[in-house]
């Protein structure tokens, strides 16, 4: 049953305007609710109801409590899009189109672009990554979930003993240093800082960022 005109039978001077999707429609009071809006243009259900703005600014969400006043220049121009939700670790959004790409998804949610996004698939069967260019299809049934993983750091190279060795920066024990460039745990560990032999104790940490450079040597009993 199609809703009736709320201006019809008052006096052109008494009647405002406004446009829904496309079809104008009169109205008697100076403002309008984003729910009656809705309910003259018979909004479907999954949908929010837009108020047009001149370019280049953006279109305005108008919530069913919100108030539009008709009796400004011009003539209001409402429209509806239709609402798809999506969850991004575990936070639930809205999305106004049919597909979204994962640099979309990161940039809703504020993920960082480097990090790792997957979409979460019904198992037995393994979750699908997402690249930044790849679209998901958010029409499909059910709500697709998306869920990030920093990523991993890149290695970079240390030497021991004149070798060269791969590493994730970060802080690094003398124990693993030395496991890592095959040093017998009795040796000592000396780091080179500016060009001088720098020891390191037994129970030391190192933060290593890359091109940090270390020597071994059987201790002289000297050095604690």
């Amino acid at each position: 049953m199609e809703t009736p005109n709320k201006g019809a039978g008052l006096s052109n001077a008494n009647i405002l305007k406004l446009i829904i999707e496309g079809k104008s429609h009169d109205w008697k009071e100076q403002y309008i609710l984003g729910k009656q809006v809705r309910e003259l243009g018979q909004a479907p259900a999954e949908s929010e109801t837009f108020l047009a703005i001149q370019k280049p600014w953006e279109d305005e969400l108008i919530g069913d409590d919100d108030k539009v006043d008709l009796a400004r220049p011009g003539i209001e121009q409402f429209y509806f899009r239709p609402v798809l939700l999506l969850t991004i670790n575990g936070k639930i959004y809205k999305w106004y189109e049919q597909f979204i790409t994962g640099l979309e998804v990161k940039q809703l949610a504020g993920i960082s672009v480097e990090d790792h996004l997957w979409l979460a698939i019904k198992k037995p069967w393994e979750d699908e990554k997402i690249g930044n260019e790849e679209k998901v299809d958010l029409a499909r049934p059910g709500i697709e979930h998306f869920y990030s993983k920093p990523e991993e750091p890149k290695e970079v190279v240390i030497t021991i003993n004149k070798v060269e060795y791969q590493v994730k920066p970060g802080i690094h024990t003398v124990a693993n240093l030395k496991s890592t460039g095959g040093v017998p745990s009795a040796y000592e560990l000396e780091q080179v800082i500016a060009g001088k032999l720098t020891p390191l104790k037994d129970d030391a940490s190192v933060e290593i960022k890359g091109g940090e450079q270390f020597v071994s040597h059987v201790r002289d009993g000297s050095s604690s």
